[in-house]
């Protein structure tokens, strides 16, 4: 007897389709310079496992929750992000950020600015994490340079979509 995978998966009590849960990440870097001239990078993120662990314990442990996601930290690492990563490779700021999502829709928004004397340097990497130092990293992401002088803004976004 052949079996089929949507088959196999409807024995073990999933369903072939509607019945995943995804999480994506794009991490949006903006750089003003004083003269209003902008730099943008935009990249996907990769979600960390001790992010997936993070999400699993805010979900279901009843003591010993995890505190909220609440700050982007910005570095100059360049080393490619990898699933065991927990933290930044070279850490240069970390700043309280902004948490937003409308309810009913499967997205949401963690930014946070830099603003001139903060993260001056050769950033290339940042992510979500849920302390002012240290913490749960859910995310890394590594891109292309963005020299931030002492007079420039970085905003960061990081958009999440679940599906």
């Amino acid at each position: 007897m052949k079996i089929g995978i949507a088959d196999l998966l409807a024995l073990l009590g999933w369903k072939a389709e509607g019945d995943r849960f995804c999480l994506h990440g794009r991490m949006e870097a903006r750089l003003i310079k004083p003269d209003g001239t902008a730099i943008l990078r935009v990249k996907d993120n990769l979600i960390v496992d001790a992010g997936f662990s993070f999400v699993a314990q805010a979900i279901g442990a009843s003591s010993g929750r995890p505190g909220v996601m609440s700050h982007i930290a910005v570095g100059t690492g360049i080393t490619a992000a990898a699933a065991g990563n927990t933290a930044l490779q070279t850490e240069i700021a970390r700043k309280a950020a902004t948490f937003s999502h409308t309810v009913g829709t499967k997205v949401f928004q963690f930014e946070a600015t830099f603003n001139p004397g903060e993260a001056t340097g050769a950033i290339t990497e940042a992510g979500v994490l849920n302390a002012s130092s240290a913490g749960t990293m859910l995310d890394r992401v590594v891109f292309a340079v963005i020299n931030k002088g002492a007079d420039d803004t970085l905003t960061q976004r990081f958009t999440f979509t679940m599906s």
